[in-house]
């Protein structure tokens, strides 16, 4: 298991923060080395890295942000798409979401969004 580097660094630190929740186009971000990500409220949501949701997807080796896989023959049951109904900064290191599945756990630091931001750019090999 890898430990994650979660000092704060000019790459991990956000510039501005923008949460679209009334549009619900997802989370901006600008960091201060002047990259900027975009996510989507459902990749958020397949990212949360609470426990529960990290133990969940080490079982099934998915990657945050990875939508849940069906087991083979299963049919899919339809599912809300995944909504912030609010968002609250943690200290100044991080963002926690309360999402419209009453999951509420997890708490984004900005090393952990600048790590899994899934813009191509960051997710080349």
């Amino acid at each position: 298991m890898s430990v994650r580097d979660l000092s704060p660094t000019i790459a991990n630190d956000p510039k501005t923060v923008k949460v679209n929740l009334s549009t619900g186009s997802g989370l901006d971000i600008e960091w201060k080395d002047g990259h900027r990500s975009h996510y989507s409220f459902v990749y958020l949501r397949d990212a949360c890295p609470c426990a529960l949701c990290d133990e969940e997807r080490g079982k099934t080796g998915r990657k945050p942000g990875d939508p849940e896989k069906l087991a083979p023959g299963a049919l899919p049951m339809f599912k809300a798409a995944a909504k912030p109904l609010s968002a609250e900064g943690v200290g100044k290191y991080a963002i926690r979401f309360a999402w419209n599945d009453n999951h509420g756990l997890g708490i984004y630091s900005w090393a952990l969004l600048r790590e899994v931001c899934p813009c191509g750019e960051c997710k080349k090999p």
